[in-house]
């Protein structure tokens, strides 16, 4: 267990510093969520959203996880430009633990998505969001654990294509029916029964519906419970995924 644990704190160690050396990274990764609070905002205020809470307070969870959602997807370029490059070869020769290895990239990845997040909800607490600390801090929390899934899964793809360009038509199939389908921009309450039916099939709604949950102050909710048992499922079978896939790969 030691091993892993100074293994993995080695890898987020070179991550992060390469994330720290690229302050466009860290700045331009929120700029779309940000560009929906400023633009896309304003034009629910006042309306009847179907929902409890005032329309930040709904909408604001919604970019947090589309945050994790499409920045998350996209981790795994990283590991198709190191195997382009012969990284990915020399990591093969370490005794580095290959859990470790995946584990530094996606804690290093959590940490990046949620220091973007932080700047999103400071943001809409200018333009007008009101939510409980706690809330806000679960929001995060939903936040880290949806990249980590995520990520876990874009790396797991990422070792078995060989180029780019198979790797960026699945994340964006994969990607915008998620976002579409699990209520990211307005809850699924406004859909028809049909859609709202499909929607329970998609497990990022469980995670918004308890992220909307807790900006309203309702911990004890059943949504609440649902998106926390969908959401530590789908990391455990996400990070178990991505750890096999890298075993198998040898790197």
């Amino acid at each position: 267990m030691s091993a892993l644990l100074s293994d993995t704190a080695l890898i987020f160690g070179r991550y992060a510093r390469q994330t720290l050396a690229s302050k466009f990274q860290i700045l331009f990764g929120v700029l779309m969520p940000l560009l929906y609070l400023l633009f896309f905002g304003p034009l629910l205020t006042d309306l009847p959203l179907g929902s409890e809470g005032d329309s930040w307070q709904i909408l604001v969870p919604g970019l947090l996880l589309q945050l994790g959602l499409f920045g998350a997807s996209f981790s795994g370029f990283a590991i198709i430009i190191e195997k382009q490059f012969g990284v990915v070869e020399r990591m093969r020769v370490t005794p580095v633990s290959r859990l470790a290895l995946l584990l530094g990239r996606i804690l290093r990845d959590a940490a990046l998505f949620v220091f973007q997040a932080v700047l999103l909800v400071l943001a809409a607490l200018v333009m007008g969001l009101r939510a409980p600390l706690g809330g806000i801090l679960i929001g995060f929390a939903f936040v880290a654990v949806l990249t980590a899934a995520l990520a876990s899964l874009s790396y797991a793809l990422a070792l078995n294509v060989s180029k780019a360009q198979e790797f960026g038509p699945v994340i964006n199939a994969l990607s915008m029916p998620s976002m579409l389908l699990s209520g990211l921009m307005l809850p699924m309450a406004l859909a028809p029964g049909w859609l709202d039916v499909l929607s329970h099939f998609m497990p990022f709604r469980y995670l918004v519906d308890a992220v909307r949950a807790g900006y309203v102050g309702d911990y004890a909710s059943t949504a609440m419970l649902y998106g926390v048992v969908v959401a530590i499922a789908f990391v455990l079978v996400s990070v178990t995924v991505g750890t096999r896939v890298f075993r198998k790969a040898g790197a």
